[in-house]
């Protein structure tokens, strides 16, 4: 110990030589590397501080009285805290635009020595540390009754929730919609779906000036599922609830233990009216900047100019195209809606005659053949009858709909939004391109041989 200490003694840490921001890395730097060291779970990682600052700017943009008046006092909630990261990074930029503004936070987070780190971090910065509790927050929510203004998560990617599936279930069969898990469960192989839910149970109820939250999730709980599935009825609940606000899609390389593409949700139950019934898409995923020394497997960053154009675009609330290419659009919460139809053909004999049902309600009607049902996928805005006669009469005339199998999905095709076609290149120079170089391979197989 003494080893250490004196290595410690050595260098120069005053706040004069080491700012905040550059301790900041320092700290993310070493949670990086023990989390290597122990091994930790792929989903569980720090959250980089640039990621944090936007989050906070989307949040508080639309509270004027937060970022103006004096004495105001506005609660803030992290589910997964970890270290506090998103909780103190909050309440810094908050003083930032205000000075006179205060935060009172509240956390829950799972892993015992992130707990203890991030309940001295509360001591330290004067807040109540009774509102920083440890447990799991999907089994056992240690803030029961609990509401609030603002919240931020950064939940596991693709984690499953098998060990506490017993519970959770046991909370959704038996409170239904009065619990947090209404809507639906998802699939147990990824439980982030789950934290959502638990952020819009804990959102200040409308009537009393409603909340809003931020929640970073990977790419799965924008499509995942079908219609009828766990994560296509929470997407239908958020969805025609008009809950959603915005989805930002940042960069790969953002975080320390992943590369994989992520996703800010800005969800409120309070939205301003010119976004009610709306969802604003932002493709943000070419705003970043490369490190100069890569952490783990973090490689770029939001850079302060990337994070005031992704907040303006989010303020102005346009549709935004740069170079030809799209990167704010505006939808219709329903434009993510369709129906899946089931498509029957009769059943035929060896004789090529229908056959017909000969008991119930079955009784005189043709049966379908499973070998050749089908379904498809119909927006909320087509017609139904009109999109059946159009794309499926025409190829099997003996179709029809089993109307009983009708079920009503939801999905975010987030890159599809965004996709611009580039036409291939003329036939005529790829060939002029293939001949350059089998010109010059010749060449050089000729020059071999002499």
């Amino acid at each position: 110990l003494y080893i250490v200490s004196e290595k410690f003694a050595n260098i120069d840490l005053h706040p004069d030589s080491v700012s905040n921001a550059q301790m900041g890395v320092v700290f993310e730097e070493l949670i990086r590397k023990f989390a290597e060291i122990s091994n930790e779970t792929a989903g569980e990682h720090f959250t980089p501080r640039e990621v944090i600052r936007l989050m906070v700017n989307l949040l508080f943009i639309e509270d004027d009285a937060a970022l103006t008046k004096p004495g105001v006092v506005r609660s803030l909630y992290d589910p997964t805290a970890g270290t506090g990261g998103m909780l103190s990074i909050a309440g810094e930029h908050l003083a930032e635009l205000n000075q006179d503004a205060r935060l009172v936070m509240y956390g829950q987070e799972l892993n015992p020595e992130s707990y203890a780190i991030c309940k001295a971090d509360m001591l330290i910065k004067g807040q109540d540390i009774a509102n920083i509790v440890q447990g799991n927050t999907l089994s056992e929510d240690g803030l029961t009754g609990k509401h609030f203004d603002y919240m931020l998560s950064n939940p596991p990617f693709g984690v499953e929730w098998k060990k506490i599936e017993k519970d959770v279930r046991k909370e959704s069969e038996q409170m239904g919609f009065s619990g947090r898990f209404g809507p639906g469960l998802p699939r147990v192989s990824d439980g982030s779906l789950l934290f959502l839910l638990h952020l819009l149970s804990k959102m200040q109820p409308a009537k009393d000036g409603g909340g809003r939250f931020g929640i970073v999730l990977n790419g799965s709980p924008l499509f995942t599922g079908g219609a009828g599935s766990g994560e296509s009825e929470i997407r239908k609940y958020v969805l025609e609830n008009d809950l959603v606000e915005a989805i930002i899609a940042l960069p790969t390389d953002m975080f320390y233990n992943t590369g994989i593409s992520t996703y800010v949700w800005i969800v409120s139950n309070r939205k301003p009216k010119g976004r009610k019934g709306k969802v604003q898409l932002i493709d943000a995923s070419s705003f970043w900047q490369k490190m100069r020394k890569s952490l783990g497997s973090k490689r770029k960053e939001l850079g302060a100019e990337h994070i005031e154009e992704i907040t303006r675009l989010f303020s102005n609330f346009k549709e935004v195209t740069r170079d030809g290419v799209p990167i704010s659009r505006i939808f219709k919460s329903e434009d993510f809606g369709y129906r899946t139809i089931t498509v029957e053909r009769p059943l035929r004999d060896e004789d090529g005659k229908v056959v017909v049902g000969t008991k119930g309600k079955q009784k005189g009607k043709p049966q379908p053949d499973t070998d050749l049902r089908d379904t498809e996928n119909i927006p909320l805005s087509d017609d139904v009858e009109e999109y059946f006669k159009r794309e499926v009469l025409p190829h099997a005339p003996d179709a029809w709909i089993d109307e009983e199998k009708t079920k009503v999905g939801y999905e975010i095709p987030f890159n599809r939004h965004f996709y611009v076609f580039k036409p291939p290149r003329p036939l005529a120079e790829i060939d002029a391109e293939l001949k350059t170089v089998t010109d010059k391979i010749l060449g050089m197989i000729g020059g071999l041989t002499k």
